[in-house]
């Protein structure tokens, strides 16, 4: 069968400058462009006309060149002979063989069956077996063998074919091979036809894995930018949805690429929807610095448009005033919720974002008057309103307002209680109430999980109040308990101390552990500290030369193996590590503050960080440095990761437990599961061979591109013992809340990858019976077609 698309044949001109067919009806595709274009001729001098005329054939000439690459693209076709075309008896019958034993095969026997048909196979044969595997909808088969084709010397590019695939792959969501066919067009020299480019967006808007939107944006600018594509309005609204459907903490960067998208919306002449400009003003109204002037062009864009404005790009109004303390264009935009919602109040949000208006202009007792009013007209109570109201109380250090709020919030049962909490506290301390600040500090530690800016408060309070021998205590618990951590803060609160008591030899040592951690010291102190070093005659030290120690090497090592990345730079002398913590995970965010505090020297300076929690990025890089050479050498050599065949010297511990915090999950059944990600079969036979050295009989799963070790039964309670004295304090129950979270625990969340189907429990249950069938289980056990990307 011969797939052939003819086209009827058109009168043609050609251009005699550039040599490009120029189609009749060009000259009068506009309505009087014909009389003008000859009246121009018939007027003025000779060289007016010959500007007119090189004028008018420029214009056509580029319209020209549009459609003829669009007419091309879409005649090109996958020409392939049916099997009864061919003339040899033998090579029908052995295509046909091929065609019905390769999809039974996994990818390592699939290539040997290929590699023993290279004495005969030809381009136009496998071309016929990708095709036959797309027909049947086969498609991780069609790529595998594509795969294959494309490293033979005698394959020769075949755009239409590979068009054909990466859309066939991108409509299965298969978006990491469409990918992989994508880029490999662009090498070829080629612009992927505008359908790849509009399928590989969409599978990367509907991946739930993170950074899937960032390469869906990217794609989508290539097709504007490269293709010279113009997207379909789909296309351009499901980007947009995708962008402000984000959390407001990381969606607020996407800015730059809404006003790209509303930008090609508006110059191709498309009609902006109402969600459109509501979107982007919402954007707007998250940013740091506020761009007031855009927003009121926005505003006065939909008002000519005819568009009313809706309650939720009013509250989005609210949010710029609270920002910029704008009482008077507040007002108006509360009297407009008041008569939009005719039948009812405006939302919670709205009151929150008016009180703190208030606020901002120094007025907190009309923003308490809001919020009783709030409670008073019915409107539901929310966390955030009550971690607001206090939040402005204490900063007027209403003391007897914010201690009656904050008896309401804990009754209420309302959670987190953790930011009102450090408020009062710190109204406390600033007022010079010690004692309070340590009632606070109590209550605090009886309803919230232990907190660094809590500790901190408390610790200077105690200082303050000349309590030395606790302020030590309280620092020792800090400076022991991973998940609290003594930062830089704490460092110099306690080196006061020591200098204001004159114990210098203590002084001594937090100094030696502040250069250790690259710690600043404060100004006011540095002159005391000069003296204390003088009597034993040490200098102060400027600097000191980076370098892991012991536990920092064990630790980088566990969090490589749970998924940490490492990037080269391209002469492969400086890498960088790069931290990454689940932002929905109760454990990883104390792993992110114990990670931070241990690794803090090596880390790069991301602006003044306050002492909260929260304000700890959960994406945050190491400087780049020759010292992790070593570790990129042995685990991403390849720019993923490789298990080194050393792995049984250095899988120690400490390692076995950060591999657990970061990338390890422990089933209802008390199964514990490891994740490996991106590694090959071998990788993970090699780990399992290690931790069956160290008495841990595991066995392995693969699902997707994550293999899955598990623990079970008595393994997983030898595994427990062997890593429960480097765990952090408390973590389990972080876990054991994160996976009270959702129905399957920390699956569900787009950092492990996985589809929503997965369950840790049946993982751990399929690891069990794939090891009582090991012919079945060499490869994994899980068929590609059902992989996810």
């Amino acid at each position: 069968m011969k797939m052939v698309v003819c086209s009827g044949q058109k009168e043609m001109l050609l251009c005699p400058e550039l040599q490009l067919p120029l189609q009749p009806s060009s000259f009068t595709s506009n309505p009087g462009s014909s009389l003008f274009f000859s009246s121009s001729l018939n007027s003025g001098s000779s060289s007016r006309r010959s500007h007119f005329l090189r004028a008018q054939v420029q214009v056509l000439t580029a319209q020209a060149q549009v459609r003829i690459r669009a007419n091309a693209l879409e005649k090109e076709v996958v020409e392939v002979k049916e099997l009864d075309e061919l003339p040899e008896q033998w090579r029908r019958s052995k295509v046909a063989w091929l065609c019905k034993i390769l999809p039974s095969y996994k990818s390592p026997t699939l290539l040997r069956v290929l590699n023993a048909q290279r004495s005969w196979i030809n381009q136009q044969d496998t071309t016929y077996l990708i095709l036959h595997f797309m027909r049947i909808r086969d498609n991780d088969t069609s790529f595998k063998v594509y795969k294959w084709m494309i490293q033979r010397h005698w394959f020769r590019f075949d755009f239409a074919l590979a068009t054909k695939l990466a859309d066939y792959l991108g409509k299965e969501r298969k978006f990491a091979k469409c990918r992989e066919v994508f880029d490999d067009i662009i090498r070829r020299g080629r612009v992927p036809h505008e359908s790849t480019f509009h399928i590989l967006t969409v599978a990367y808007i509907g991946a739930p894995i993170q950074g899937c939107l960032e390469e869906a944006c990217s794609i989508y600018n290539r097709m504007v930018q490269l293709g010279g594509y113009t997207p379909n309005l789909s296309l351009h609204n499901a980007l947009f949805r995708a962008i402000v459907s984000k959390p407001r903490g990381t969606s607020k960067y996407y800015l730059k690429q809404a006003e790209f998208i509303f930008h090609n919306i508006s110059t191709c002449g498309f009609e902006i929807h109402e969600d459109v400009y509501a979107g982007l003003i919402w954007l707007h109204s998250y940013q740091d610095v506020v761009n007031g002037e855009r927003i009121a062009a926005l505003r006065k864009e939909m008002q000519q448009a005819g568009i009313e404005e809706s309650i939720d790009m009013l509250v989005s109004i609210l949010r710029v005033c609270s920002k910029e303390g704008d009482v008077e264009e507040a007002d108006k935009t509360w009297a407009k919720l008041m008569e939009s919602g005719a039948n009812s109040l405006p939302p919670p949000q709205a009151f929150v974002l008016r009180m703190e208006v208030f606020a901002k202009v120094g007025q907190p007792m009309k923003s308490l008057e809001i919020f009783r009013g709030m409670q008073a007209q019915g409107v539901r109570e929310t966390v955030v309103a009550y971690q607001k109201i206090i939040e402005v109380m204490s900063r007027s250090q209403e003391v007897g307002i914010s201690e009656t709020l904050m008896l309401e919030f804990t009754k209420s049962g309302f959670k987190p209680l953790l930011p009102s909490f450090v408020d009062v506290m710190d109204m406390y301390f600033n007022l010079g109430m010690h004692d309070k600040v340590e009632w606070a500090f109590c209550q605090c530690l009886a309803n919230c999980d232990p907190n660094q800016a809590a500790y901190n408060i408390y610790l200077e309070s105690l200082v303050r109040n000349d309590r030395i021998a606790r302020a030590e205590e309280l620092f020792n618990e800090m400076k022991s308990n991973g998940a609290i951590g003594a930062n830089n803060r704490a460092c110099n609160i306690i080196l006061e101390a020591y200098l204001t008591s004159s114990q210098y030899a203590k002084a001594e040592d937090i100094y030696d552990l502040m250069g250790q951690k690259k710690y600043n010291i404060a100004p006011p102190l540095l002159e005391k500290v000069d003296y204390v070093l003088s009597l034993s005659r040490k200098k102060l030290k400027k600097s000191l030369s980076l370098k892991l120690d012991k536990e920092q090497r064990e630790i980088l090592i566990g969090l490589l193996l749970g998924g940490t990345r490492i990037k080269s730079d391209e002469a492969k002398k400086n890498h960088t590590i790069h931290f990454e913590f689940n932002e929905n995970s109760d454990a990883h965010g104390a792993l992110k503050v114990h990670i931070y505090e241990r690794f803090y020297e090596w880390l790069t300076p991301f602006g003044n960080i306050s002492d909260r929690n929260d304000e700890i990025p959960c994406h945050f890089s190491s400087k780049a440095h020759p010292h992790f050479g070593f570790f990129a050498d042995q685990f991403w050599p390849k720019r993923r990761l490789v298990i080194p065949k050393l792995i049984h010297r250095w899988l120690s511990s400490r390692v076995l437990a950060y591999w657990y915090m970061y990338g390890g999950y422990t089933t209802s059944s008390g199964d514990i599961l490891l994740k490996l990600r991106d590694c090959s079969h071998e990788d993970a036979e090699r780990v399992i061979k290690t931790l069956k050295a160290k008495s841990l009989d595991c066995r392995f799963k693969r699902k997707g591109r994550v293999f899955w070790i598990a623990c079970q039964g008595n393994n997983a309670t030898w595994f427990w013992k062997l890593v429960e004295p480097h765990i952090l304090h408390g973590f389990n129950e972080l876990l054991i809340r994160d996976a009270k979270q959702s129905e399957n625990g920390l699956a569900q969340d787009s950092e492990y990858g996985l589809d929503k189907d997965f369950n840790f429990d049946e993982i751990a249950a399929d690891c069990k019976s794939d090891w009582d069938c090991m012919d079945s289980f060499q490869l994994a056990n899980v068929h590609d077609t059902n992989a996810k990307n």
